[in-house]
């Protein structure tokens, strides 16, 4: 049954990438016709544990042709359903087993407290009939408390069903009938493919969890959403972020984008600057204290006096420096300032 129900996939699986390929209508139908036989195969949960084809199919539901598409996504909505539906049944089998045994020890310690005491209501006779009374109360909110228990746990198996089904990784890229963008994610694509040869032992299985062309598909989308095609007016920025996670001098600006530490969206507001490596950040920041020593090393020096007397707050602590401002037979201008006020003014 097993090998059935793959040999039925893997028809289906052929048929659409012949159709995403070359678009013929025959491949399409035959693909439709194949979801459809899955879709009337009887599975149950183990089969779907041990075949894996419920995650190989959520890769349909991504599919170009719509009809794909929407089978894909119905069947994967079915076959999700019987999962929950199983893991459910064996949760209430395995409760109703537990109280059975319950009820046949006669005055064992359990872990359940809501049930002990559900035993110990059910075996007092009642006396009086205000006493009947009150105990009937006391069971009907056991009761209720324990329908409410019943539903808490049915939200989290839903929860953790729903979870467990991740998105599977790519085996190809996604296409988009546009030969442009297309070749934008094949590049970036390319580029995060790199990464594994470059990391450390440390991040080789963050790494080997990562998706390279479903990463390099959400940030050529995230680009084509926020600055339009390549060729228009933002082609510059496409260029600076293809280049910076292309280079083969940045292998860290690539890492942080395929681990999913960079976001596409944040990529897309980061400078040049910031998406270089740490060594090149390093480098440009000694570029700019040397620059900036250089220019104040270029300003004529400074001396500091009190010859002379601020004509503004009367002090007597100025800086001063002296420049020939005019021809060579005159005498130097004196240019001065106030520590205190900055006050400027100059003399010959």
């Amino acid at each position: 049954m097993e090998r059935e129900l793959k040999e039925l996939f893997e028809s289906a699986k052929k048929a659409a990438d012949a159709a995403a390929a070359d678009g013929g209508a025959a491949e399409e139908d035959r693909c439709v016709d194949a979801l459809k036989a899955l879709k009337k195969f009887p599975v149950n949960y183990q089969i779907l544990v041990s075949t894996q084809v419920g995650k190989r199919l959520r890769q349909l539901t991504k599919h170009p042709r719509k009809k794909i598409q929407s089978l894909a996504a119905e069947l994967v909505e079915i076959w999700k359903n019987i999962i929950v539906e199983e893991t459910l049944k064996n949760k209430k089998n395995g409760s109703s087993e537990t109280k059975e045994s319950i009820k046949s020890e006669h005055g064992a310690n359990t872990s359940d407290k809501k049930v002990q005491r559900v035993n110990s209501i059910k075996v007092e006779k009642p006396s009086h009939s205000g006493t009947s009374s009150s105990s009937e109360k006391k069971v009907s909110a056991v009761k209720v408390e324990k329908r409410d228990s019943n539903k808490e746990e049915n939200k989290q198996t839903n929860k953790t069903a729903t979870n467990s089904v991740a998105p599977p990784k790519l085996t190809s890229l996604v296409s988009c009938k546009d030969p442009v963008r297309d070749k934008i994610r094949e590049l970036l694509a390319e580029a995060l493919c790199k990464v594994h040869g470059e990391i450390e032992d440390e991040l080789r299985d963050e790494a080997n969890a990562a998706d390279p062309y479903r990463v390099a598909v959400s940030v050529e989308s995230a680009m084509f959403e926020k600055w339009g095609r390549s060729n228009g007016a933002q082609k510059l920025k496409y260029r600076s972020v293809m280049f910076n996670i292309k280079d083969a001098k940045n292998p860290d600006f690539r890492r942080k984008v395929l681990l999913g530490h960079v976001k596409p969206q944040r990529i897309l507001e980061l400078t040049p600057e910031e998406m270089a490596s740490t060594e090149r950040q390093m480098e440009n920041g000694k570029i700019k204290e040397k620059a900036l020593f250089d220019c104040e090393r270029g300003l004529p020096p400074k001396a500091t006096t009190d010859e002379f007397k601020c004509g503004r707050c009367g002090k007597r602590k100025c800086t001063y420096y002296q420049l020939q401002t005019r021809s060579a037979d005159e005498p130097m201008t004196t240019f001065v300032t106030c520590v205190n006020c900055d006050n400027h003014w100059k003399f010959c």
